[in-house]
């Protein structure tokens, strides 16, 4: 199991969303459950290979 942190929003009549790691890529639906299964599918391409150069948020330490 993956357990993947998303950021939504509504407007107008459609729900939007990104992964946190992800935030170039959005995403949306009409209701929310559209959207999960649209991040799913999201989620899947960028993780393929299908999207190239894929951008992603990380964190580092320094000491």
């Amino acid at each position: 199991m993956i357990k993947l942190r998303y950021v939504h929003w509504q407007d107008g009549n459609h729900q939007l969303g990104y992964f946190e790691d992800y935030p170039d890529y959005i995403t949306q639906g009409e209701s929310r459950e559209e959207l999960i299964e649209n991040l799913k599918d999201l989620y899947g391409d960028l993780t393929s290979g299908v999207i190239p150069h894929i951008r992603k948020v990380d964190e580092m330490v320094l000491a």
